[in-house]
């Protein structure tokens, strides 16, 4: 494809839209290599947006683009190698970015595609929290009420590389996509080890001079007054947004801006987001009080009645799940963020090293996981904790917050496992970090464990996630960490200033955070406590997790892991039983299915021995772990086991739910119900109908059944009456046919359920024949093989069938003789 030099851009967007069409993949990429090479910046201005939309897909999730997230080396190997290269940071498209950068353009990005809790801010005119949007909102040209962001280049292409994640709609469950293999995984890692690198300082933009770019705009139009948004900021409404200091105004800051500015869009994007409650739980009442009073002054100041589109702030709403790969890209992050964190040499990471001289990247190591994470991970955290399902999926929310709670594991020194297998101790290096995230060890293990105490222990993967948090907890010194920073947080204030003139929050974001963090905090108690209160509030009601609410909870658990363990043993016990007792048909696949099983179904049933092995062994573990934690002694979970009831009957069953006796018979207690929900009792079902009307079943034929079926019924309407007479008698013949022409299991049947037993199912049935069980597999496969064993002896079929006839007329007679010889000792 020729490019002339002069033609002008709409003719090149229009040749490229028709490419993109038209020609394969790899000579698209080649033929936008070529383009961004060959022309200037005023010319590619034009194909910018539509380039970032055609590879990232629209922001309503309705165009697909490139399709980053299903692209995977193992089956596209070519495709992902171009987009990689293609996308790489020191890549083409990088180039094209940088070159624009140059240039200072602007290109608007519409608030409406923002995260919902920072498009609901901007809509009441309250400037988010992040230094992000600072200078950027803008009004739509066309003067409705809709805000646009005015973000240079390299804002704009990562705003729709980070929202990608989030606009582009699930995968299909039919998909199965390994999301460390796909392209959009692939450059989230690249990306960060790129802009956040552990080792060396930040590579320069390759394709621009230095300095030619600006990390935040100014405004092209009018801004409107913002208030600042946020529960950490000390002065909520003081300051215009035309009067706020650029990002970029301090000069050390244009080091690391690219940065900066990757981490917060990423988080910005990735995290921004939370339910209705908490959001209003963040709107404190002082908040709303000043949000109030500005709007009044800034109504009286322009003369003009407040739009009717910005309510108060309760209007927020956002349903937002994340998926399981937004889950896991997250994890990636966090891994990545406490590598780079733990970067710092130990000189440069102690107190004293901030009175020496330091450069930008080592002063953004120091404050990144406190100033841009800490806060909107706890609420995604939270969110997911509350609205994840009770399933195995949430294995990946899991490892992410244990990914967070375990910043060694990323540090340069490694840990060396000991000889004995023994869990090396957590250094008292950790320390600050444990007291400064207290909240994420201790409420979100809460929530845990209330989400563990509503899932199926008995199930291999709930058994491991069970198993995985209490390892992770049960690490040597980290328990007693945990509980001094409890401590701290309850010790009183007696000697400090009062709550309300102590600034319990992070610093305000004004600007780079290079010119607002302020010097090192030596008071311990004041951090633990400005940590809970940033991010609960100041009257927040906080749990110990050391406390007696916590440790009834964790009681609770290890009744039901007691229980569990239990139940996994029955069911191995129950299959070893069922395999030891099944015949040469049960082979065969004639054996019917056993429909009063004592325990239900789980996937124990499909995974085999081996699983229900491991599932005992991670129950085991876990509560050996919790025992560590909480100093559990051995004679406290034997009287919890005693209390619950877990011993088993004397014939190996396990006992009914627990019950009380009601009016109406028994009824559930909340104990019962955790043992059925959990699986761990049940009570025993089986078929009380009529044994001619109940299903057709896997074992018997269909077609035989059913014509079986109706030459009994017609045998039984035009003999009821001679039937009912030879079975009133009282002689052998008698005898002989109520043992052929009555159910002996439909006498005896009666309603089973506590509720109204006074119409409990009685009375005699009249005698009838049943042939049903001809039409089983079981006795066509008896009968063939009776005949071919004859046949073998030079027996034939007329023969054969004698013998069977004799031989069963003498086994009739056996067992009715026996069966009324039972009745009468029974009366």
């Amino acid at each position: 494809m020729a490019f002339p030099h002069l033609q002008p851009p709409s003719f090149l967007l229009a040749n490229l839209k028709a490419d993109s069409v038209n020609k394969p993949f790899a000579q698209r990429c080649q033929d936008l290599v070529k383009v961004i090479e060959d022309f200037p910046a005023k010319e590619l201005r034009a194909i910018f947006p539509w380039l970032v939309e055609n590879i990232f897909g629209s922001l309503d999730g309705v165009l697909m683009g490139w399709n980053l997230r299903c692209l995977q080396g193992r089956v596209n190997p070519v495709e992902c190698n171009i987009v990689m290269e293609f996308l790489d940071p020191g890549g083409p498209m990088m180039k094209l970015v940088y070159k624009l950068q140059a240039e200072d353009y602007r290109f608007d990005f519409p608030v409406s595609y923002l995260p919902g809790p920072v498009k609901a801010s901007i809509q009441e005119r309250v400037l988010p929290d992040s230094p992000l949007y600072h200078n950027k909102v803008q009004f739509l040209s066309s003067g409705g009420l809709g805000f646009n962001l005015a973000l240079n280049p390299f804002e704009y292409y990562m705003f729709f590389f980070a929202l990608s994640l989030i606009t582009q709609k699930p995968l299909p469950m039919s998909h199965h996509i390994q999301t460390s293999d796909c392209a959009y995984f692939l450059l989230v890692d690249r990306y960060l080890s790129w802009f956040l690198p552990t080792e060396g300082s930040v590579l320069p933009p390759l394709f621009s001079s230095p300095g030619g770019s600006s990390p935040s705009p100014a405004p092209r139009t009018p801004t409107m007054p913002f208030a600042s948004y946020g529960l950490h900021h000390p002065s909520l409404l003081k300051r215009h947004i035309s009067h706020q200091t650029s990002v970029n105004a301090d000069p050390a800051s244009h080091e690391i801006w690219r940065s900066e500015t990757v981490l917060q869009v990423f988080v910005e994007m990735w995290l921004h987001h939370y339910s209705l409650e908490m959001y209003q739980k963040m709107q404190s009442p002082h908040a709303k009080l000043e949000v109030l009073h500005y709007r009044l002054s800034v109504s009286s100041a322009l003369h003009s009645p407040a739009q009717p589109g910005f309510q108060a702030l309760h209007t927020y709403q956002e349903s937002f799940m994340p998926t399981e790969e937004h889950v896991l890209v997250v994890r990636l992050l966090l891994k990545h963020l406490h590598a780079f964190s733990n970067s710092l040499k130990p000189e440069q990471a102690s107190p004293s090293a901030h009175s020496h001289a330091t450069s930008p990247l080592e002063e953004f190591k120091r404050a990144v996981i406190p100033r841009f994470v800490q806060q909107k991970l706890y609420l995604f955290l939270q969110h997911c904790f509350g609205h994840w399902p009770l399933d195995a999926s949430f294995r990946a929310v899991l490892e992410m917050w244990l990914s967070y709670l375990q910043p060694w594991r990323y540090a340069p020194e490694k840990q060396v496992q000991s000889s004995d297998a023994q869990p090396r101790s957590v250094s008292e290096r950790w320390v600050p970090f444990v007291q400064e995230n207290l909240l994420m060890y201790t409420k979100l293990f809460v929530g845990f464990l209330n989400r563990a105490l509503r899932t199926d222990l008995v199930s291999p993967k709930s058994a491991l996630m069970v198993f995985r948090v209490a390892k992770v907890f049960a690490q040597p010194n980290l328990a007693e960490m945990i509980q001094r920073g409890e401590q701290l947080f309850l010790e009183p204030e007696l000697g400090l200033p009062h709550r309300q003139h102590r600034i319990f929050m992070t610093p305000p974001f004004t600007g780079s955070f290079l010119s607002s963090w302020p010097p090192a905090i030596t008071d311990t108690v004041f951090k633990v406590k400005s940590h809970v209160y940033s991010l609960e509030g100041q009257d927040c009601k906080y749990t110990p997790m050391f406390g007696p609410e916590v440790r009834t909870l964790v009681l609770r658990l290890a009744q039901l892991i007691t229980q569990a363990k239990q139940t996994a043993k029955s069911i191995s016990d129950q299959s070893a039983e069922s395999m030891a007792g099944r015949s040469f048909l049960s082979w065969l696949g004639f054996c019917p299915m056993d429909n009063s099983s004592c325990y239900p179904t789980s996937d124990l049933d499909e995974v085999g021995q081996d699983s229900i092995r491991k599932t005992d062994e991670y129950l085991e573990k876990a509560l050996e772990y919790l025992c560590q934690i909480f100093r559990l002694s051995e004679a406290q979970l034997a009287q919890l086991t005693l209390a619950l009831g877990t011993t088993q009957d004397e014939d190996g069953k396990k006992q009914l739910p627990d019950c009380t006796m009601g009016e109406n018979g028994l009824v559930l207690t909340p104990l019962g119900r955790y043992q059925i929900i959990n699986g761990l009792r049940r009570f025993e079902v089986e078929y009380q109908g009529d044994p001619e009307l109940q299903p057709i079943r896997s074992y018997e034929i269909a077609g035989l059944v059913r014509v079986l079926f109706r030459l009994s019924s017609t045998i039984n309407r035009r003999f009821a009456g001679q039937m009912a007479a030879l079975c009133s008698r009282a002689d052998f013949l008698g005898i002989f046919c109520r043992y052929h022409l009555t159910e002996p299991a439909l006498t005896s049947r009666h309603r089973l359920s506590p509720v109204g037993r006074v119409h409990a199912a009685s009375g005699a049935q009249s005698p009838r024949l049943s042939l049903r069980f001809l039409g089983s597999y079981r006795t066509l496969l008896f009968l063939l093989l009776a005949f071919f064993v004859a046949s073998l002896f030079c027996i034939g079929p007329v023969s054969c069938t004698l013998i069977l006839i004799l031989g069963y007329l003498f086994y009739a007679t056996t067992m009715a003789l026996l069966t009324e010889r039972r009745k009468l000792h029974q009366a």
